[in-house]
């Protein structure tokens, strides 16, 4: 490998990009084309990025087996930055192994931390922490190691374990102090601010007021009963009752949460439910089956009382109902939370994250775009859709996870 090949690759490793390119920008051999795409990459031209990393890939011959699987690996992440979910995981796995088997750990282990950060962000938390445990950041230099504890970080947070994520975010600044790279820095300080925004909006006995994720992990484990209306989950200290598939049982559930001690009219909760203007005898009929069904379903957290005018929801265990709320509620809020991490997302993407149809989310971004609250660039399969920073927003609770007692 010649000088300036050497000192464009210690540039890049030092988050320096305009560097590197300035000593192989006029270059067009194979190992100049790969880390013109990297640098390319930092500076945020993605399509160039990838571009040139393919270019690199045929160029190398076939003996330079681990200067094309680190070229796929680079295009991997330019994959995972674009929000290319559908970018195949196969590829990766291989090169991953050919990084192994000729002993490149360091460029292997940051395939694996690829691998892991997809599974965080499509919700597959279980996945992710069993390949996180395989690997040890000790051996790795720094930026490494800042990758690894971002992704704890990230664990933890959707875990609503937020010492665990404070502890994590700490070791990843100091990580990337030690590696001198201010971008490591910068994101790791970006990813600590969810920790200070609102994450929830907690509605009892009338009134409202905001939470950070810390207040929302301390009220999970607290004894109060808790209509969850981020996960449409009802749920005491003991156990949570999921009604995510039964959308009349847990409007009813949050009417007579927001209510309690209270009692909710029947016309009230016919409106909720139904989202009917006027009840008329036919929807009084529809609400004593589905009250019954709710009395049924949350027979072991709360009973549902009929009063004069309505029903009212009487805890077992618990001393108190409250409601956990999104902070800015939306009719497409998961698809806006998504959004508004400030990458662009494919519609596929946001699908497969969002464990839905790509045709709903489709109608959805249709919705929003004519709202003004997103925008497409692109067009065909190059399509990509964002949208600016939604104020009081956080997307830690809008995204699929498990509870914290699963």
């Amino acid at each position: 490998m010649d000088s300036l090949i050497t000192a464009a690759a210690r540039a890049l490793a030092a988050g320096d990009p305009l560097g590197a390119l300035n000593r192989v920008a006029l270059r067009d051999d194979a190992p100049a084309l790969a880390l013109r795409g990297i640098a390319m990459a930092q500076l945020g031209d993605l399509v160039r990025a990838k571009a040139l990393l393919r270019s690199a890939a045929r160029a190398f011959g076939p003996k330079e087996t681990v200067a094309r699987a680190r070229c796929v690996v680079a295009e991997a992440e330019i994959a995972l930055v674009s929000r290319d979910l559908g970018w195949p995981a196969k590829a990766l796995d291989a090169a991953r192994a050919t990084l192994e088997e000729h002993g490149d750990r360091v460029n292997a282990a940051h395939a694996r931390y690829l691998e892991v950060r997809r599974l965080l962000l499509i919700g597959r938390l279980d996945e992710a922490e069993r390949a996180l445990a395989e690997l040890d950041p000790a051996p790795f230099p720094p930026a490494s190691r800042v990758v690894h504890e971002l992704v704890v970080a990230g664990i933890a947070i959707r875990r609503l374990r937020t010492t665990a994520a404070r502890s994590a975010l700490a070791r990843a600044g100091r990580a990337a102090r030690d590696s001198g790279i201010p971008a490591l820095t910068a994101e790791v300080e970006s990813a600590s601010l969810v920790l200070n925004v609102p994450a929830a909006r907690l509605i009892a006995r009338g009134e409202e007021r905001l939470l950070l994720l810390e207040e929302v992990e301390s009220l999970l484990a607290s004894t109060v009963l808790v209509v969850d209306a981020c996960r449409h989950v009802i749920r005491d200290a003991r156990s949570a009752i999921s009604l995510a598939k039964r959308p009349v049982l847990f409007a009813l559930a949050r009417a007579l949460g927001e209510a309690w001690p209270g009692d909710v009219p029947r016309g009230t909760l016919v409106a909720r439910a139904f989202r009917a203007k006027v009840a008329d005898e036919s929807h009084r009929a529809r609400l004593r089956v589905e009250v019954g069904r709710l009395r049924r379903v949350l027979r072991t957290l709360a009973g549902v009382n009929a009063t004069k005018r309505g029903f009212t929801l009487v805890p077992r265990r618990a001393r108190e109902v409250v409601v956990l709320a999104r902070p800015v509620e939306e009719e497409h809020a998961a698809v806006l939370a998504l959004l508004s991490d400030g990458e662009s997302w494919s519609s596929s993407a946001l699908a497969l994250a969002l464990g839905a149809s790509q045709r709903t989310v489709q109608r959805a971004l249709d919705s929003l775009a004519a709202a003004g609250k997103a925008q497409q660039i692109g067009r065909g399969r190059a399509r990509r859709w964002i949208t600016p920073p939604v104020p009081g927003f956080t997307t830690i609770l809008l995204l699929p996870a498990p509870l914290p007692s699963d």
